[in-house]
């Protein structure tokens, strides 16, 4: 195949050339949701982003290329999105359960329930477990640094002397989990959560997440949504 387009371009023109790039990873993200890795092909994604196949092939390769490239950009995207909503983390709460519950449901409204959430979700769900290599990149940039992230907020809590617990890390992993253990049927069914569900779920969560975490002695909440049916 034709290697990727590589020449150095004027300000206009390189403009085009990117907007070209997204266009072709938007109508990629598009076909291998639908259409599965295997079942995908460059003259489907052309016929999608209404390019040339040859354009297709300039800018990304072949098809492998153009798959991680669109798992790039999606996770790349997400992670935008994932640090925005982390810097309004409740890093001095006034209410350590209500705003968590607040930053829970922002983090999954921001970046688990929008369009790029579900792209990601569906190509990891359908193609992950036959083609791992391809979501490397995902590894190593997704989930990994969200956890990081995510982590030394919860230390600084627990230094604030908020929370108690040993492992940070495993505290970080186990929010992420419990934010969306009640929304896993939506997500497998490619429904979009309404706000009242993402509250329920977010409550359930939190007030789980505080049972383990919250300082010893702390009453557990009354009165707990129960999950949606």
């Amino acid at each position: 195949m034709p290697a990727p387009d590589i020449t150095v371009l004027e300000p206009a023109a390189q403009r085009g050339h990117i907007a070209k790039r997204v266009s072709i990873l938007d109508a990629a993200a598009n076909v291998f949701c639908r259409e599965g890795y295997g079942g995908a092909n460059i003259d489907m994604i052309a016929a999608e982003a209404g390019v040339s196949r040859q354009t297709v092939y300039n800018h990304h390769g072949d098809k492998t290329n153009l798959f991680v490239a669109v798992v790039r950009e999606i996770t790349e995207r997400t992670n935008a999105g994932v640090f925005a909503t982390l810097a309004t983390f409740p890093d001095q709460p006034r209410d350590l359960e209500a705003d968590l519950i607040d930053f829970a449901m922002r983090l999954n409204r921001n970046c688990v329930c929008n369009r790029d959430g579900k792209f990601l979700r569906k190509l990891i769900q359908t193609e992950g477990e036959r083609y791992p290599e391809l979501f490397e990149t995902w590894r190593t940039d997704g989930p990994g640094k969200t956890w990081a992230a995510l982590a030394a907020r919860f230390a600084r809590l627990a230094h604030a002397g908020l929370l108690e617990m040993d492992d940070p890390d495993v505290a970080a992993r186990q929010f992420l989990a419990l934010i969306n253990a009640d929304l896993q049927m939506s997500f497998v069914l490619g429904i979009t959560p309404t706000e009242e569900e993402l509250r329920t779920a977010a409550t359930n969560a939190v007030r789980t997440f505080l049972r383990a975490y919250g300082k010893s002695g702390r009453q557990p909440a009354e009165n707990a949504p129960s999950p949606p049916a």
